[in-house]
């Protein structure tokens, strides 16, 4: 993909702030301000794997597939019994979208 606005890329800038955070700043602490560096610099991290994603089509396609434009479509059908007996379908969809978000949040536990 091309950046639009070039290098350092958002992921880039993002990355470099969490690295200062993770490495200087929290060699430099003790307590809680060494814990929220930690926390900060898991969250930019997190931001950096979402702006990197890849297989962010996967969740759209598995959503497209039960006929749902988005997660809050398809929670209302469930708790609606709309769609009742197609379970496979919906277990299939739900996995999908649970994956993709520990392949970003929480990388590691997708599998």
């Amino acid at each position: 993909m091309t950046e639009l606005f070039g290098r350092p890329s958002a992921a880039e800038l993002v990355a470099a702030v969490a690295e200062f955070l993770d490495g200087e700043v929290r060699s430099a602490t003790t307590g809680a301000v060494n814990f929220q560096a930690l926390v900060a610099a898991n969250a930019l991290r997190i931001v950096e794997r979402e702006l990197l994603d890849s297989g962010a089509d996967a969740p759209s396609a598995a959503l497209a597939a039960l006929g749902y434009a988005d997660e809050d479509a398809l929670a209302a059908a469930i708790r609606a019994g709309d769609l009742d007996g197609r379970d496979a379908e919906v277990m299939s969809c739900l996995r999908t979208l649970v994956r993709h978000r520990l392949a970003v949040a929480h990388p590691g536990y997708d599998a």
